[in-house]
């Protein structure tokens, strides 16, 4: 080989444990975020909460091991570090649901939740990866300056490798005790090669022992409770974490631990959530009869259920769903079956992208891309209403489901964005799913036509036409005019979803379960 594609020389054991200290401590800052997730959301405060946990224990590591540096540097304390770090990971990896969803009960203003189980988990080991930089300072020997620039740099280079590969290579191929197997084993790599030529002693019996503490730990997968039934799929992707499980006949997509779509497996276009039926209520909306309607948009796929559903009830309906995580496309086509037909199409891709893409315009937009603790904000604002508008026709509707409460100190995300509507939507309306003033499933729709339709024209609407179902129970729960004076108008430039959904998070969420008596409730604290 053309000597000048070689390096000048091999990196010495300082620069190689520097190196794979940033690229260990940026991967698990992502891999902190995977985990919190299920319990905690993606909100702000969750990454906020992330980003100043990790800096804060590394600026303590560096503080520490740098007063320590001058008088114990040594390539044996580097490989103690580097070990404890791996033995440590190992324990995230087996105990980390269990941390996660024990910390969450505790009784914390929702801002805070997630700081004693980011605190707990990552706290240490970062702490511990902080000594690395400064030991190795110390070791490099040379000019002081010249010296900490290079040892720096170097942990820079290493953790902006840590973020690309644990971004774009890891997270969408791993889960995540096969994330956390491999960063400690970056750990435990660099602890072989400080310890070199070493290894044949005590120092090559601990990393063994370590290694192998590490490969039960992922194998184990984590001790704790996990969602019931049996797991069809699971995998991470590029936006969250995407299980398929099996709970008797009843098949329920999770995503990022909630659940998001379910399906009858042996009826599969029976409305298994309630609140799926109130997207046929929308075409009770138009003063199109049903049959005339040609056009309807999802944003936002999940499993399917209400596309699917609309694409076999109506005959005449075209239905476009825009999707933005091409593996939730994937598994909802294996496990709860996209049809194959001209009259489905699917987008990968970003709601408002499509929005202001695409030439179609709709008979109605059903806008189901919200969760309970993680809301994208770029559709909820006034600019997205006035698109979504324009892309209606004339007599068209919009409807979103969103998940807050219709009075009290938890409905303040609710009644923002009625707000919101109402400043682009001539009416508006809204259908709580499960009655009373718990976080629940609520529908609102949107019409661009200025006269009101009362309860009793809704309910005599749905005696005549054919929806496929029978909304009159549905209808009961008709709502208009709420109260927003202490609300904001949500804007591109100043929407502020996370602060409004505060008061709901711990809330008891009360999803319903269509054509059951009794109501299928589930707690989070996410």
């Amino acid at each position: 080989m053309d000597s000048r594609f070689l390096p000048e020389r091999l990196p010495t054991r300082p620069e190689t444990a520097v190196f794979v200290s940033g690229v260990t401590s940026m991967g698990l800052e992502i891999l902190a975020g995977r985990i919190l997730a299920p319990e905690f959301g993606n909100s702000i405060y969750t990454w906020g909460g992330i980003i100043g946990v990790f800096l804060a224990a590394l600026s303590l590591g560096y503080h520490r091991g740098g007063k320590r540096a001058a008088a114990n540097a040594s390539h044996a304390r580097l490989v103690g570090v580097f070990l404890a770090t791996a033995l440590y990971v190992a324990g995230v990896v087996l105990f980390g649901d269990m941390v996660v969803q024990s910390t969450g009960l505790l009784p914390l203003p929702s801002q805070f939740a997630s700081l004693p189980a980011i605190t707990l988990l990552f706290g240490p080991p970062t702490y511990l990866l902080g000594y690395v930089s400064p030991y190795a300072a110390e070791l490099a020997g040379g000019d002081v300056g010249a010296t900490a620039g290079h040892v720096y740099a170097l942990g820079t280079v290493g953790s902006i490798v840590g973020a690309f590969a644990t971004t774009y290579v890891l997270v969408p191929t791993l889960s995540v005790p096969q994330i956390g197997l491999v960063l400690g084993l970056s750990a435990v790599v660099a602890a072989a090669a400080v310890a070199a030529p070493d290894l044949r002693g005590d120092s090559g019996l601990r990393v063994g022992v370590v290694a192998l503490a590490l490969v039960a730990a992922a194998a184990v997968g984590g001790v704790g409770p996990g969602v019931g039934g049996e797991v069809v799929r699971a995998e991470q992707t590029a936006y969250q974490e995407l299980r398929v499980v099996d709970r008797g006949d009843t098949r329920t997509l999770y995503l990022d631990g909630q659940p998001h779509s379910a399906m009858d497996l042996e009826d599969p276009n029976r409305h298994v959530f309630e609140y799926t039926r109130y997207f046929h209520a929308s075409l009770l909306f138009t003063e199109e009869e049903v049959d005339e309607i040609d056009r309807v948009l999802f944003v936002g796929g999940g499993g399917f259920t209400g596309p699917r559903i609309f694409h076999d009830e109506y005959p005449n309906v075209t239905v476009d769903v825009v999707e933005i995580d091409p593996a939730v496309v994937d598994a909802a086509d294996e496990h709860f079956g996209i049809p194959d037909s001209p009259r489905m199409n699917v987008h990968v891709g970003g709601g408002r992208q499509y929005l202001e893409e695409t030439n179609h315009t709709y008979d109605v937009i059903v806008l189901d891309a919200y969760r309970k603790d993680t809301v994208p904000f770029q559709l909820t604002t006034v600019e997205f209403m006035r698109l979504a508008s324009d892309r209606l026709d004339d007599d068209g509707v919009l409807l979103a489901n969103l998940i807050s409460a219709p009075t009290g100190p938890a409905s303040e995300f609710y009644r923002a964005e009625y707000k919101t509507m109402r400043e682009v939507f001539p009416r508006v309306y809204s259908f709580p799913t499960a009655g009373g003033p718990v976080v629940q499933n609520i529908e609102i729709v949107a019409t661009k036509r200025g006269d009101r339709l009362t309860q009793t024209e809704l309910q005599a609407r749905a005696d005549r036409r054919d929806v496929g179902i029978d909304l009159s129970a549905d209808l009961d729960s008709y709502r208009t005019d709420e109260p927003t004076d202490d609300v904001p108008v949500l804007r591109d430039d100043r929407a502020p979803v996370d602060s409004l959904l505060d008061s709901a998070v711990g809330q008891r969420y009360v999803r319903v379960r269509a054509n059951d008596t009794n109501e299928s409730a589930e707690s989070t604290s996410g």
